[in-house]
């Protein structure tokens, strides 16, 4: 069975997690440079199955897209432009990062290590993943 690949896009680092083959938990993968994020995963796609990918929609609490919409918006075409077989799944990202960081903490992680942003948009891209395949089972 392919795997499902979540994206927490951002200007700066872009966090990545992939599910199992079996599609029932979710795992960071990495923090990549969001300038390096095609050829990565133009380099993953070519050794692992993958069937859709998760993509983060940055919300308002009212719903109404952040002002980071039109960065994810842009990536987003760019992705499609590269893998137009891909499917594509927009999923709400709110409180991603918060529950990431809350994570952290639960884990024992120290505060330096809790400041480790790149570890917190992989936590982020893996909590979406496990949201959405929860989600999926039900």
């Amino acid at each position: 069975m392919p795997r499902i690949l979540a994206i927490d896009y951002g200007q700066k680092r872009t966090g990545i997690a992939v599910t199992d083959e079996l599609q029932i938990i979710a795992s960071g993968l990495t923090t990549i440079p969001s300038s390096t994020a095609i050829e990565f995963l133009k380099a993953y796609f070519t050794k692992e199955k993958v069937e859709a990918v998760l993509i983060g929609e940055p919300k308002q609490m009212n719903g109404q897209p952040s002002e980071s919409a039109s960065i994810i918006k842009g990536f987003v075409t760019h992705f499609t432009n590269h893998f137009p077989d891909m499917k594509v799944i927009r999923v709400d990202e709110r409180f991603t990062s918060k529950m990431a960081f809350q994570s952290m903490i639960d884990s024992g992680m120290s505060k330096k290590q809790r400041q480790n942003k790149a570890l917190i948009d992989e936590i982020s891209a893996t909590i979406m993943l496990q949201d959405y395949l929860t989600r999926k089972m039900f």
